[in-house]
């Protein structure tokens, strides 16, 4: 018989989930520090609107990081907490010194797509845990995501 959880899940497949949300934290953390060099560094005639944006997205996904790393703690594990190990993990690279909005705004959109395609794994890999707790989390990240990226990509189509 396989082992339950304090949650009610076999611990092997909330030991994949868990490692699958780390995964997801330490890309999250990259794109969070990211966001707040782009609001910090933005110049130019978007100054103004553009630097609002950027701080409601790094507040959006600080909230997120630590929704992640409570998710990984309620499945029994331990979330990652290193900057180093998030370098490591993350598919998302640091940025360097973006002052031109436009740029940010692509690299926004790239860390959403990076975001969004690991979020759609875990919602598989919640589902064939019957991990409602994780299914409903990755649900509502992905849906809000969807309706970011429609918006900054109108954004970009009409600044290019």
């Amino acid at each position: 018989m396989k082992k339950i959880n304090a949650i009610g899940l076999h611990q092997d497949k909330a030991e994949e989930l868990a490692n699958k949300l780390n995964e997801l934290l330490a890309n999250y953390s990259i794109f969070y520090q990211n966001t707040r060099g782009f609001h910090w560094n933005i110049k130019g005639e978007k100054f103004f609107e553009l630097h609002l944006k950027f701080e409601e997205l790094y507040n959006d996904l600080l909230l997120k990081i630590d929704e992640v790393a409570e998710r990984i703690l309620t499945l029994g594990h331990t979330p990652e907490h290193s900057y180093s190990q998030y370098a490591r993990t993350s598919t998302i690279k640091e940025s360097k010194k973006i002052s031109d909005g436009l740029i940010a705004v692509e690299q926004i959109l790239e860390g959403f797509k990076t975001t969004i395609v690991m979020q759609r794994e875990i919602l598989g890999l919640a589902s064939d845990a019957n991990d409602e707790g994780t299914n409903a989390l990755m649900s509502d990240y992905i849906r809000f995501q969807e309706k970011q990226v429609w918006m900054y990509s109108s954004f970009l189509t009409n600044n290019k």
